[in-house]
């Protein structure tokens, strides 16, 4: 993650969805041809093996291969970030950086579902879209700094680590919270320092934990969270698909398609 060492697994990927097609004997969780999605390394394969207590659950029925493999890591941060580490409540004020994008897009529904009042920050063509999922107001990034806006917030939520605690302090209100999900070093001292001075807070975690995936997936059956996907690949357009995706601009998720549903 800090660019410190070279990752040990060959075979990238950590969302996925598909059909169990064996057990182990003491497995009691799950059964040969439960259909399941969640977060497990290595995920980019047309087989992975997890262990029962892994982040996963079933799907629901009307849930597609390609939903379940895009909303694990996007919508498991969200939930994270905003609810055990901001604690965020009904009536606050919260702005989201990155509001179009893997995180962003399920951050504000979830904001939005909490009761929070959202503001959005996206590119011009994804407006509308941001709207849509529950925000309030939403900033065009690309003619408008948000971190000189005059309106304050309890929370600044940057999905996409594009800002910082230091541009976005003067928008936080005294007691306010920042979130990045992209870690730095500076970042890191900031959040050692402001455990000892001052109220506002610099904050970043790791997401991950079953029960998480099981709070989205009841909202997704109540029709309470929508997923996002941009674009659909064929696991032979893998190498495609990252350069989409590293551009920047991706809308919700990408997935790959590894069978066709008539094939499992």
């Amino acid at each position: 993650m800090m660019g410190l060492r070279k990752p040990k697994d060959d075979i990238l990927g950590n969302e996925v969805a598909g059909q169990i097609v064996e057990v182990g004997r003491d497995v009691t969780k799950f059964k040969q041809g439960d259909k399941v999605f969640g977060c497990v390394n290595r995920s980019n394969a047309e087989y992975l093996v997890c262990t029962e207590n892994a982040t996963i659950t079933t799907m629901p029925p009307d849930m597609s291969y390609e939903e379940g493999a895009s909303i694990g890591f996007g919508g498991i941060t969200s939930l994270h970030f905003l609810k055990t580490m901001a604690n965020i409540q009904e009536g606050q004020r919260i702005l989201i950086n990155g509001a179009s994008g893997g995180v962003g897009v399920y951050a504000v529904q979830l904001a939005e579902y909490f009761g929070a009042e959202v503001t959005g920050v996206c590119s011009t063509k994804n407006i509308e879209l941001v709207k849509s999922l529950g925000a309030t107001k939403v900033i065009d990034y690309t003619k408008v700094d948000f971190t000189k806006e005059e309106e304050m917030y309890d929370i600044v939520f940057d999905a996409v680590g594009k800002s910082s605690f230091s541009k976005c302090k003067k928008i936080l209100r005294d007691d306010g919270i920042y979130l990045t999900t992209v870690p730095t070093f500076r970042l890191l001292f900031q959040m050692l320092w402001t455990t000892k001075v001052g109220k506002k807070k610099a904050k970043f975690g790791i997401a991950s934990g079953p029960e998480n995936l099981l709070v989205l997936k009841d909202l997704i059956e109540s029709k309470k969270l929508r997923i996002v996907i941009d674009r659909i690949y064929p696991l032979e357009a893998i190498a495609e698909a990252h350069a989409y995706v590293e551009q920047g601009h991706k809308v919700g998720g990408v997935a790959i398609s590894v069978y066709q549903e008539n094939e499992i």
